[in-house]
């Protein structure tokens, strides 16, 4: 059952004031861009849980967009579980408690947000609870495909010519682990959480001290799934995710 909407009407003043002269959202999915665009706002805090958002006519001046692209957005962000609507009251923001925080857009809007170390911090726990488990499952359970593909991409880590072929190197490393582990539900959830990884190594990612300690700490995972060592590889992934949790602190001094 949806939230009762609050009275207030939050309007975007500054963007509102542009009208004609507004940036117009265009491109070959305009309400795809129109959503991303209202879903920032609303994960940011522009629009608190229980807003009323603008109309269809005030979203189509605001943004110059027709109204069948405004619609479409809003359907999208009503499958997000971030809107809820109903007739003669329109469109309000739903508690957070109610957001799809696996969608990969919630996720990568959530990490754009200003409190970036918080989502970083609710990054780390997730997979403190999760990737321990997970890497002693896959020590047990891969396959020698899965064993070459995480191999790969530890191989693909240590050898990125930049920070970005890194990353994305380093993520396909965690969600090979995870697809590994053997388990239905986990596999899925490791596509789920790649956007969130993402965002979580750039920013850990950047000295090349911490690169040569976390290289070596990967290996160390690798080498115990490798020979099938369930407890040294859970142990191998919570010294890993301790390490994180000492760079992100360190960078929120």
């Amino acid at each position: 059952m949806a939230s009762k909407p609050t009275d207030a009407l939050i309007t975007d003043k500054p963007l509102a004031s542009r009208r004609t002269d507004a940036t117009r959202i265009s491109g070959a999915s305009v309400h795809t861009s129109l959503a991303s665009e209202i879903g920032l706002r609303i994960v940011r805090g522009d629009y608190p849980p229980g807003t009323i958002l603008p109309n269809e006519a005030k979203w189509t001046e605001i943004f110059d967009v027709s109204r069948s692209a405004v619609r479409e957005a809003i359907k999208m962000l009503m499958a997000k579980s971030l809107l809820a609507s109903r007739p003669k009251i329109g469109s309000w923001v739903e508690p957070k408690e109610h957001w799809n925080l696996l969608d990969r857009d919630v996720l990568s809007w959530y990490a754009a947000s200003p409190d970036r170390e918080g989502f970083l911090r609710t990054v780390q726990e997730f997979r403190h609870i999760i990737e321990p488990e997970a890497t002693a499952l896959a020590a047990e359970r891969r396959t020698e495909a899965q064993m070459a593909e995480i191999s790969q991409a530890l191989h693909d880590m240590g050898n990125a010519a930049s920070l970005q072929h890194r990353t994305q190197a380093d993520t396909r490393f965690h969600v090979a682990i995870l697809r590994a582990s053997g388990n239905d539900l986990l596999v899925p959830l490791g596509v789920l959480i790649e956007s969130a990884l993402n965002h979580l190594f750039v920013h850990v990612t950047r000295e090349d001290s911490s690169l040569l300690r976390a290289q070596k700490l990967h290996e160390n995972i690798e080498k115990c799934i490798r020979l099938q060592k369930p407890n040294a590889a859970r142990n191998a992934v919570r010294k890993l995710l301790a390490n994180t949790d000492e760079i992100i602190a360190r960078r929120s001094r």
